[in-house]
């Protein structure tokens, strides 16, 4: 029986591979019911699947994939998402219920990592792998890959790159100094070190220890600088500072005499003065200075009774003999029997331990010619000696006076009545002897106890 009639048909197509779909809308005219024969093997166009498998079941046999009623499961391959029909069927029309096609399958765009990178087999795409490495100065913290499942999901989570690694330093090398001359210190520089870190520029640099350019003491130092990276990361070094005070074997004292030593009495470039006690005077050399190959200058000096020539025939010869190593104290007096002359001898003869210590020689001029005397304790002066030093310093014969000179021969004091010890002394101290004297004389305080 053959049916006439006005048929409204729509078309749906899908574009393999594109991702897109086509509509159509045609009205045919069609007159006639098409026979259907289910034995033609190639009624519908044989199916394909691109980058899938087709699996279809025909009601005359697996053999046949085309015929009418075949029913066909579609599947894609590992890394292939299905779009459109699962199941299609030859229909009557000679078309297939539906189309398929299988599109690649990809996974969300990665994240970069913060002082790192990754590179990916396969881009984005199903099984590639992403493999994460860190900056220089970075370590992975995590899983190293990720790799893109079936599903299009990423494995594991995002690593992160960690600064583990501590910043280098080196410090200068160990060194030795000499302390300088007269001294028990040495300056030491040096550069400070200068640390690095491959994953920041911006270091602390700490110093543990006394800075560069002071004066160090003598013996071992210890110096030490630490450094610390954004991280935290600490790094260390150290090195020594050595500071030698080179000395002398010890300077043993003349007899009947003293050293006066600056610095520290045997260091390298040390100076020892030799003085003598009183009484005796100083023969050789003045002083001695440690040398750096540490042995003393010069030879020792010694301390030998002091020799004056009382028979000289002027006061200027007898002065002489004094310059600039004695104090001289003249006594003059009318005669022995003078009771102001007595009183001062006898303070004189107990002063005579202190004197000495202050270098000072007693010369006395007793009387009037011709029986008129003048001595150093039992040594007589020569008559035109004992004028000479009147005149020079207006001394007179008719009352008790006492005249004080200096180490020039400068008449410096003068005395018209005895003076005791502690007054003398006291004016001696203070207005003939220099800062050094009066250090020495405080040291040797006691000597006349």
């Amino acid at each position: 029986m053959r049916l006439s009639r006005s048929v409204a048909v729509f078309i749906l197509f899908f574009t393999a591979g594109s991702g897109t779909t086509v509509y159509e809308n045609e009205f045919t005219e069609e007159d006639t019911t098409p026979q259907l024969d289910y034995t033609n093997p190639y009624w519908c166009h044989p199916p394909g699947l691109t980058n899938g498998e087709v699996t279809c079941h025909s009601p005359r046999g697996r053999a046949y994939r085309s015929t009418l009623g075949t029913r066909c499961q579609m599947s894609c391959d590992r890394g292939y998402r299905l779009l459109g029909r699962r199941s299609v069927m030859c229909l009557a029309n000679r078309r297939w219920s539906g189309t398929a096609y299988c599109r690649k399958m990809r996974c969300h765009v990665l994240p970069l990592i913060y002082h790192g990178r990754y590179t990916c087999t396969q881009g984005f795409m199903v099984d590639s792998r992403c493999d994460f490495t860190c900056d220089t100065g970075y370590r992975i913290e995590g899983e190293p890959s990720r790799i893109c499942q079936h599903r299009g999901s990423w494995s594991g989570v995002q690593p992160v790159c960690s600064d583990t690694d501590p910043p280098k330093i080196k410090c200068p090398p160990s060194r030795l100094k000499v302390a300088e001359p007269g001294k028990l210190t040495a300056k030491v520089t040096w550069d400070p070190p200068t640390a690095t870190d491959t994953a920041h520029k911006s270091l602390d640099v700490i110093l543990v220890g006394q800075e560069p350019g002071t004066d160090f003491k003598e013996g071992l130092h210890i110096i030490r600088y630490k450094v610390y990276d954004q991280a935290r990361n600490r790094a260390a070094c150290k090195f020594i500072v050595r500071v030698e005070v080179r000395r002398c074997p010890e300077l043993f004292p003349p007899l009947h005499g003293y050293l006066s030593c600056s610095s520290d009495g045997n260091n390298y470039g040390a100076t020892c003065e030799y003085h003598c006690e009183g009484g005796y005077e100083r023969r050789g050399v003045s002083s001695r200075v440690c040398q750096f190959n540490r042995s003393w200058g010069g030879d020792p000096a010694e301390c030998v009774p002091i020799e004056i020539k009382a028979d000289v025939k002027t006061a200027p010869a007898l002065l002489d003999q004094f310059y600039e190593k004695r104090r001289l104290l003249i006594v003059s007096a009318p005669n022995m029997s003078d009771p102001d002359y007595q009183l001062q001898n006898i303070m004189i003869q107990k002063a005579d331990c202190g004197l000495a210590l202050r270098h000072v020689t007693v010369i006395e001029l007793l009387g009037s010619p011709p029986r008129e005397t003048g001595r150093i304790k039992e040594s007589l002066l020569q008559p035109q000696v004992i004028e000479g030093l009147r005149q020079a310093f207006r001394i007179s014969r008719s009352y008790f006076s006492m005249v004080l000179l200096d180490e020039l021969g400068l008449d410096r004091e003068r005395f018209i009545s005895p003076v005791g010890s502690d007054e003398l002394f006291s004016y001696i101290d203070s207005f003939l002897l220099d800062e050094e004297e009066r250090e020495k004389l405080e040291l040797r305080s006691d000597f006349c106890d």
